[in-house]
């Protein structure tokens, strides 16, 4: 059975729906659009003389429309951007922060992008925020932080890239490269994983950090300068540089046991330095002893060599004096220190043969008095 355009369907008759009621009206009635233009054009008519639009209220209008559309031209640039005017699409010139002007749409427009405004970008890490906790959590991004390493070794990597737009690179900005942010994020991505595959994992780890933050940072800039993006790199900054999440405790076993290495190094470099100096100090000193030694013994054997030619030469001269002189220069050395008894043994003498000495140097020693153990009774 058709349903009746005035029966409201299968429910009953009248604009009624299925719960037994109809429409309800929640709002005012919109105006009609016919009377809204009636009533203009009625006090159009009373402002204009003579109560019609003559020749000379279209040009009226015609001047006001002008007027306004002239005054449309005027625009103001923050002092945190850059007025790029086009003509036609094409661009023209730069306004400055301040109020400016440029030729009416559509002959002229203008962009205003933000030039001063620092922009980051975050990969391998997003911040998300926590409607649990007043605040935000990190998390990671696997597929953008996880890297193959010059020695075939994967690294964890994540880093900020900090961007604004170049002072005179706004043009090139905005009608060069068509997502800044992705194409941003897509060169620090591609940069990142070119300087990690040139290195190995250990510098990466460890002291490499400064390096590989320098030469991404120069990188990009000239990936991008080549692509024309008028984008200026401030700063990369890495965030966390690990081994992956499965074999993290295993390289830090190994990062403990390269401490360890080091350190003993270290201490046995550290006794080497203090020990062969100390050798060689005492190498010195024996060289040393053992040249002045040699110095004293070549000169003594010197002297004597040299006495003894002159006592020849003497002796070759008086024979019988030098002789004598020899003996008792001999026999002074050897009796000068030791006990003499004189016994004269020559033919006539008499007595017992002792001849009476008297010791004058013994004599002045006279001996201690002892002090008595006991007293007296």
């Amino acid at each position: 059975m058709p349903w009746s355009n005035q029966g409201g369907g299968p429910w009953g008759s009248g604009p009624k729906g299925p719960w037994g009621s109809g429409p309800q009206s929640s709002g005012p009635t919109p105006p009609d659009l016919e009377d809204l233009l009636r009533r203009s054009q009625d006090k159009l008519k009373n402002v204009l003389p003579g109560g019609n639009l003559g020749g000379k209220g279209f040009m009226l209008i015609a001047l006001a429309a002008m007027v306004i559309w002239g005054f449309s031209g005027f625009f103001r640039v923050e002092p945190d951007e850059l007025g790029v005017v086009t003509r036609f699409g094409k661009y023209v010139r730069d306004a400055r922060p301040g109020l400016n002007y440029h030729l009416p749409y559509p002959i002229e427009s203008v962009l205003t992008p933000k030039v001063t405004r620092v922009h980051r970008i975050d990969i391998g890490m997003r911040l998300i925020e926590d409607t649990r906790r007043t605040g935000t959590t990190m998390r990671d991004i696997p597929e953008e932080s996880l890297m193959l390493t010059g020695d075939e070794n994967i690294v964890d990597v994540d880093f900020s890239v900090f961007w604004l737009v170049k002072p005179n690179g706004a043009a090139d900005y905005l009608f060069n490269i068509q997502f800044p942010e992705g194409t941003v994020k897509a060169v620090a991505e591609s940069v990142m994983r070119e300087i990690a595959g040139q290195r190995d994992i250990q510098p990466i780890l460890t002291g490499a950090r400064q390096n590989i933050e320098t030469a991404v940072h120069e990188l990009m800039q000239k990936t991008l300068d080549d692509y024309g993006a008028g984008i200026q790199i401030t700063q990369v900054q890495l965030q966390k540089v690990d081994p992956p999440q499965q074999v993290i405790d295993a390289f830090r076993d190994v990062q403990a046991a390269r401490a360890d290495l080091e350190r003993a190094q270290n201490e046995a470099q550290t006794y080497a330095n203090r020990v062969v100096p100390e050798a060689r100090g005492r190498a010195s000193q024996i060289l040393q002893s053992a040249e002045a030694y040699k110095q004293q013994t070549v000169a003594e054997a010197r002297g004597q060599t040299s006495r003894f030619l002159q006592v020849l030469d003497e002796y070759q001269k008086a024979p019988d004096v030098t002789r004598q002189r020899l003996y008792l220069e001999t026999m002074e050395r050897i009796f000068g220190g030791t006990d003499k008894v004189i016994l004269e043994s020559g033919v006539g003498s008499s007595g017992s043969g002792v001849v009476p000495y008297l010791p004058l140097n013994e004599l002045s020693r006279r001996p201690q008095p002892q002090t008595p153990t006991g007293g007296n009774r």
